[in-house]
């Protein structure tokens, strides 16, 4: 499953510019619904000092990943913070959750990619947490920045997924072994291009493998960033 950069839908608000690689909003692709339990990966810039004002979720997985700017956040349990590139940001909405996101800067844009994942648990207790990641760990190689469980690298999410990010020179390789029988993994290119399996992919590429264990990737371009999301195919 491959979905080309400029094959995504596009929104254009003026203030937002959102490139989505799954159906959202007024974008409606039926053969681009989810890959698995992932079901949103919107890919946003917001103009100085725009945002989304206050929203509510629920019964969903909500991951932020800022790679420009500063993005504040504010919600209904009176958390704020303000999230930047080396951070990574998670809500569970569970039973219900308000919150607002907003270019905490006014003389540039913030660009960030904003990611929904089925829960594998129905309504449970809102939470949020960030953590500011240690890049080192993504130097030629993959760094976990997602997973199941609260006592493991990065944040964690209701349902089995992982998540990872590496940064890769030129021509490196790595093979990614599947972390649950059954998942699939998605591969974003955020910078860069890479070959994963025989597929060529560029900047803003994205591509779905399943029913395999492990993959191939090499980076074929210098300051390669890639975002892996390993997650259930089944609902």
């Amino acid at each position: 499953m491959i979905h080309k950069a400029d094959s995504r839908g596009k929104a254009d608000h003026g203030w937002l510019v959102s490139n989505h690689t799954f159906s959202f909003a007024n974008y409606h692709n039926p053969e681009r619904m989810h890959f698995g339990v992932l079901r949103v990966l919107n890919d946003d810039k917001v103009d100085g000092g725009r945002g989304f004002g206050t929203h509510p979720h629920d019964n969903m997985e909500i991951i932020s990943i800022p790679l420009e700017g500063d993005l504040e956040h504010k919600d209904s349990m009176e958390n704020s913070a303000i999230i930047k590139s080396g951070d990574i940001q998670v809500m569970s909405a569970g039973t219900g959750i308000m919150h607002s996101e907003f270019n905490k800067n006014s003389d540039q844009p913030v660009k960030f990619l904003q990611i929904w994942v089925y829960p594998n648990k129905r309504n449970v207790a809102p939470r949020y947490d960030q953590v500011t990641l240690d890049k080192t760990k993504s130097k030629n190689k993959f760094q976990q920045i997602l997973s199941p469980n609260a006592d493991d690298d990065g944040v964690w999410i209701h349902q089995d997924a992982w998540f990872h990010l590496g940064n890769f020179e030129n021509n490196i390789e790595t093979n990614y072994q599947i972390r649950k029988k059954g998942n699939g993994v998605y591969a974003f290119i955020i910078k860069g291009s890479a070959e994963i399996g025989d597929q060529k992919l560029e900047e803003r590429d994205g591509f779905g493998v399943w029913d395999i264990s492990d993959v191939k990737i090499k980076a074929t371009s210098e300051n390669t960033e890639i975002l892996l999301m390993d997650v259930p195919m089944t609902m």
